[in-house]
Parts: structure tokens; sequence; C-alpha cells
């Protein structure tokens, strides 16, 4: 008479799939370890540049509190992430922009593209608990709370880095695709998507120029994967070794 019972090999596969599954679900930005005080709801691996974005979103009061977590381009770079009330790309965007190896956290409101200066400039939406430090592998880690429109749903959301600084204004930006495609929408209930829009307008000063102050033209940041598609590529690399591992023990024991 036949067994009713799974094979041991078959449930073995099933524990390794299982677990493989839920840490590929978990992205690596939940990996991040922030100082005591700061925790968030929700955490998503942004699609460029090797961002991702750490946030908590209270409807009652219409406020979004978030870490911004980013590798500079450059080892005396910086990190700028975005909302932008008006359209997708940079034009019109309220910014927040963090220097390395400052703990000040800077505001910037996008209005063209011309040279951004030292100093912070007011932006539409009212900004508090802002603060920089450093993260792992020479990430910049940006946070805020911004206080948005009662209602807000999603929001536009815009990110860049750049390689250098010039008299505390970053200096301009890469133009590859990676940094051109840096933008999502943000639904606020749920995760960040990739816009289908065309690529955003720089953050400043245009793709001519080659030199000077302004969010633009710097050194290129390789856009790469994304952190959650490495760690799903690392995941499933890993799960492939186990799975081949398994069957040889089950198969000679």
């Amino acid at each position: 008479m036949a067994s009713s019972a799974v094979p041991r090999h078959i449930a073995l596969l099933v524990l390794v799939l299982a677990s493989a599954r839920a840490a590929s679900a978990a992205g690596a930005c939940a990996a991040e370890k922030f100082p005591a005080g700061k925790t968030y709801a929700t955490c998503e691996d942004l699609p460029q540049l090797g961002a991702a974005l750490h946030w908590t979103y209270d409807a009652s009061k219409s406020s979004l509190s978030l870490a911004f977590v980013a590798a500079p381009a450059g080892p005396n770079g910086w990190v700028a992430w975005a909302l932008n009330p008006t359209g997708e790309g940079m034009a019109g965007a309220q910014a927040l922009v963090a220097l390395k190896g400052s703990s000040a956290v800077k505001t910037y409101n996008i209005t063209g593209y011309v040279p951004l200066g030292g100093a912070s400039t007011p932006i539409a939406y009212p900004a508090t608990d802002l603060a920089a430090d450093s993260g792992s592998g020479g990430k910049i880690r940006l946070y805020g709370k911004l206080q948005l429109p009662k209602g807000v749903k999603a929001v536009n959301q815009v990110w860049q880095v750049g390689s250098s600084v010039t008299g505390g204004s970053p200096d301009k930006h890469a133009f590859s695709a990676g940094n051109l495609a840096a933008k999502a929408k943000l639904v606020l209930s749920g995760k960040a998507t990739t816009s289908p829009a065309p690529a955003p307008a720089p953050m400043a000063g245009g793709p001519s120029g080659s030199s000077g102050s302004g969010a633009g033209a710097a050194t290129t940041p390789s856009a790469g994967k994304s952190p959650s598609a490495a760690s799903t590529v690392g995941v499933s690399s890993s799960l492939a070794l186990t799975v081949l591992a398994l069957m040889g023990f089950l198969a000679v024991a």
C-alpha cells in the first residue's frame, strides 16, 4: 500500500523555496539599520541609482516621514530626493539635498534649469526633522518629515546623486540613462512604482553644460540593477545551489 506521507526531499525543497521567496520579497532595503528612534512602516528599493526609500504616511495628519538612502556618485558628492506637485521631472520639484559629510539637509524649490546656490530656498511642503548621516557602503541617509495636502493618495517623486560640491552647492549630476529615469510615483498606502512617462528633465543646469554648479552633469554612476533586483538574483543563485546540494545529499542518503 502506497504511503501518504510527503517524501522527505519534497518537504525540504518546499521549505527552501518558501524561505527564498520570503527573503526575496523583503528586498535589500529591509536590511537597512537606522539609529534608535527612526523606524518606518514601508520601504522600497527604487528602480534607479541604487537608491531606496523608507517611509511612514500618517493619513490622519497628512504627514510623510521618510528616509532616502543612496550612495553619491563620488566620495565628496551629494544625494537628493524630491516631490513634484506639478509634473514628473525636476522642474517644479521640491527637493531635499544632503551633502557628503554633513548632517544638514538643504531644501530647494527647483524652478528652472539654473545652478543651485549654497543656501536653502523655501519649498511648498512644510519640512521638519531634517537630518542626514552616513550609512554602510559610503551611502548618505537623508531624513525628513513633509506636511502634504489633505487627501493626497499618491505623489510624484524624483531622486538624484552627484559627484561633487562647490562652495556648499551641489554640482551638476550625470545624464546617463539611470539619472534621467530616476523618478517614480509614490503610492502612499503602498510601494513606489516606475512611471511610464518619458524621462524627466535634469534637476538643473541642462545637459548641454559640462561644468559649473547646479544639479547637473558630473561623474556618471552605474545605473545597473536596483538593490531589490540584485537581491532577487542573489537569492535565486543561492536557491539553485541549495536545491542542487539537497538533491545530491538525498541521492546518496
